[in-house]
């Protein structure tokens, strides 16, 4: 259990940091999923736009410190390689 002051703020803001990059994740799942079903659906110009807005949340994921450079590059690689494999 915390006794200092510092301690306990320091556990008040690593449960406050959890939750936002518990939020970023779940959001960024949430557009890959879109992009997956869209193409599972076979459905190329709803996968290209989601895809798009993927990249995006990927993206913000990186500058928020939330998922690694690299990490986010091969899943946008993935991505994108089962959208043109579905336009080709």
């Amino acid at each position: 259990m915390a006794h200092s002051k510092s301690s306990k703020k320091r556990i008040f803001i690593g449960e406050r940091n959890a939750n936002r990059n518990q939020a970023i994740k779940s959001r960024v799942k949430t557009f890959v999923k879109k992009v997956l079903s869209a193409v599972e659906a076979k459905n190329v110009d709803e996968a290209k736009t989601a895809l798009q807005v993927a990249y995006k949340e990927l993206d913000k994921a990186v500058t928020k410190g939330v998922l690694k450079k690299n990490t986010a590059s091969r899943k946008k690689s993935r991505l994108a390689l089962k959208v043109n494999s579905l336009a080709g």
